[in-house]
């Protein structure tokens, strides 16, 4: 997912354009979702954009091409950053501290690799196209 004001951009299976007006967007993580979003739009209801919740397995490949350029942590996290996640759930996905993903946070964001986006209390981060494209590259060169 990528948010550029006021529009939120999210890959889903099917190409189409969701007009919110107002009624809010349910978003709705499910461990049995692979690959895109699915949205959910029941005029009658709120809309619901339902996303894959599982962190990649298959990343390993992956981390080992993009950790010889910029270190096993910093990768881990940047891959784990496909759709938006919290600290704290970076810091669970990876097995480190919550001060080290900040610390990588921040490398990663001053290299234009992922954005921050904070609405009151909550605070998201999610890889730029820079960071994606970085990352299948290194996942098309890893396999």
């Amino acid at each position: 997912m990528r948010w550029a004001p006021p529009v939120l951009h999210v890959r889903c299976s099917v190409d189409q354009t969701l007009h919110l007006k107002g009624r809010g967007l349910l978003l709705a993580p499910s461990h049995f979702g692979q690959g895109p979003a699915n949205s959910l739009a029941d005029p009658a209801l709120p809309p619901v954009l339902v996303y894959p919740a599982g962190y990649d397995r298959a990343a390993p490949v992956t981390v080992r091409a993009l950790g010889r350029l910029m270190g096993g942590t910093r990768a881990s996290i940047l891959i784990a950053t496909e759709t938006a996640t919290t600290s704290g759930e970076l810091a669970r996905r990876v097995g480190v501290s919550a001060a080290t993903v900040s610390h990588h946070l921040s490398a990663l964001r001053a290299a234009g690799l992922l954005s921050t986006l904070q609405r009151g209390e909550l605070i998201l981060h999610t890889r730029t196209s820079t960071g994606s494209a970085l990352v299948n590259a290194a996942h098309t060169a890893g396999t």
